[in-house]
């Protein structure tokens, strides 16, 4: 018993570590300069975002995610036992990188499991270090985006599951409605135009940083058989970042469902919308 309590503080210990603010940065905080900017990704505004993701009680919190997680290594090998001692040697350049906007994420490893229907689906598996920076980033962006989505969307939201659509679907049927139409967007995921998905998000967050990063992880390559394939459309599966970009792009499928009067529960990107049995009469 001992023995889990000290393992466990040496992990807290670690993390404080490997999230310790250098004494440059700690510096500019108390000064109240501002951190470092890239040419034409200045801060728009009082918009203070990136700040915010890299604030080390927001790191220690998706550090925790991570390891929780687990998984397997990305396209570099690195492990996430591994993460906390790379962090602890790299983080003051990862940090300056990210407030400057010059962070590049690395290729996605590609990986097929198998579907239901004895077909493959293809995930991508990020690196150690691209889901733990993905994930503080979900952090800051998630509390600000989520209360604006539809009561009718349940997949990927905090405090919603798969249960609770279906018990809204069995609530429309009681309520009278009769005609359902399933919907499901076949390999949304591959297909995301990634243009039209950053308009969708730059009208939510004005820091340019975090928008540049977001594209980023959008057009992050593939590696597939050792063989590095550019990405020009769909978000990855398996990035922490790609559920809630998800939502954000099919949010706007959702209110105008809601705007033709539309009783639907969505998870992801299958939903069925409802209408009474008189009004689906043409």
């Amino acid at each position: 018993m001992h023995h889990g309590k000290a393992e466990h503080q040496k992990s807290i210990d670690q993390m404080e570590l490997a999230l310790e603010e250098t004494g440059e940065a700690r510096q500019r905080q108390r000064s109240g300069e501002a951190g470092p900017t890239a040419c034409g990704l200045e801060r728009s505004g009082n918009d203070d975002l990136m700040d915010q993701i890299v604030e080390r009680s927001n790191l220690a919190r998706a550090l925790k995610r991570v390891r929780q997680n687990q998984g397997s290594a990305g396209s570099d090998g690195m492990t996430v036992n591994e993460l906390v001692p790379y962090l602890r040697q790299h983080w003051a350049r990862l940090r300056e990188e990210l407030l400057a906007g010059r962070y590049q994420p690395s290729v996605v490893r590609q990986h097929a499991i198998p579907k239901g229907n004895g077909r493959m689906r293809m995930v991508g598996i990020p690196t150690v270090l691209d889901r733990f920076i993905p994930q503080a980033v979900l952090q800051v962006l998630q509390p600000r985006f989520d209360p604006t989505f539809s009561e009718s969307s349940y997949g990927f939201r905090p405090g919603r599951s798969a249960h609770d659509a279906v018990c809204q679907a069995q609530r429309d049927v009681q309520s009278g409605r009769r005609w359902v139409v399933d919907v499901d967007l076949a390999a949304f995921f591959d297909r995301v135009n990634h243009d039209l998905l950053m308009s969708q998000v730059s009208q939510r967050i004005t820091d340019r940083r975090v928008l540049a990063l977001i594209r980023r992880y959008l057009e992050a390559g593939i590696m597939a058989n050792g063989v590095v394939q550019e990405r020009v459309e769909g978000t990855p599966q398996g990035g922490p970042l790609s559920p809630l970009l998800a939502n954000v792009l099919l949010d706007e499928v959702d209110k105008e469902l809601e705007r033709r009067g539309h009783r639907f529960a969505r998870y992801a990107d299958d939903s069925a919308p409802r209408r009474r049995r008189e009004e689906a009469v043409m």
